[in-house]
């Protein structure tokens, strides 16, 4: 996620990158050919171009707010995910019995928690989840979801079974094994959410067609300016254009929010921040620190 402070002019140019130079490069070129070389009367009619651009504008604003529509879901799937663990580990650490002989199995329902939230992350970007689990499991049982396709899927099940050991050991009651069992059942729906939007992208022509659109009202737009303005053509249809490629590459970039891209959700600030609370619940030494921006992008 790219933070406010860097909403710079130039990085704005640089997010935009190439096809900005080129449509720069397109303006001077009709320019140069409009006041230097023989040419018919011809005038491209602006109210056409005006249409055009009208209707472009509603178009992208559509596919715009879609694609936001999509990362602020995910977002909000995360935000429940996070008070799902804390409330998660605040009942595992007061509502199993306070024992002696429990205090292994609670400390083990909490760091799976952990290692179920990072083990989500790298599902949902297709990323290998082993190393990044493996500090909060057993070795064996690390090792066993290898072959797994669903790893965060199957923790959760597992700590089910944990927690049902519990009630039978006699350490709480149905109960504070239903009040858990909810928990739980809240994180399963958040997960499916997320999966939900990682599995459904939006149509492939709410890619391609605004791309295509905003190419050509592009490459039109300096030829219909360039009889009224002249020499600053240029300078309008580059700052015009700027706001319609802007637009696409912003609707392109929200659209997936589970990429690892610089503007997706930020897993794993996210992750490490129920790391850090989960971790402090439990009284551990060595909490590691909040995940701090590289760039000004919080990954």
């Amino acid at each position: 996620m790219v933070l406010p402070e860097s909403a710079r002019l130039p990085r704005m140019l640089r997010y935009i990158g190439w096809p900005l130079a080129l449509l720069l490069v397109w303006d001077v070129l009709v320019t140069l050919a409009y006041v230097y070389l023989p040419h018919p009367e011809f005038e491209l009619p602006i109210l056409p171009m005006t249409l055009l651009g009208s209707a472009l504008a509603l178009f992208l604003g559509f596919r715009n707010n879609n694609a936001y529509n999509r990362w602020w879901e995910a977002r909000t799937l995360w935000g429940a995910m996070v008070n799902a663990s804390r409330s998660y580990g605040r009942a595992v650490i007061h509502l199993i019995d306070k024992r002696p002989e429990s205090h292994d199995l609670r400390h083990a329902l909490v760091m799976r928690q952990v290692a179920y939230v990072n083990a989500l992350r790298c599902h949902l970007r297709r990323q290998p989840a082993l190393e990044e689990i493996r500090p909060f499991l057993g070795e064996g049982e690390a090792e066993g979801l290898k072959s797994v396709a669903n790893v965060p899927n199957v923790i959760l099940n597992e700590t089910a079974a944990l927690l049902s050991d519990a009630m039978r050991q006699g350490w709480m009651d149905s109960i504070r094994r239903t009040q858990i069992e909810q928990l739980l059942v809240d994180m399963s729906n958040a997960q499916g959410g997320m999966e939900r939007i990682k599995n459904t992208p939006l149509p492939r022509e709410y890619a391609y067609f605004p791309t295509l659109f905003v190419q050509v009202f592009c490459i039109l737009l300096p030829v219909g300016l360039v009889d009224s303005l002249g020499i600053y053509t240029p300078l309008a249809s580059t700052i015009v254009g700027f706001m319609m490629l802007a637009m696409d590459r912003i609707g392109g970039d929200l659209q997936d929010p589970f990429e690892n891209r610089a503007h997706d959700v930020p897993l794993t600030s996210i992750c490490r921040t129920i790391q850090i609370d989960l971790e402090q619940l439990c009284g551990e030494p060595d909490v590691p620190p909040p995940v701090r921006p590289v760039n000004h992008v919080l990954w």
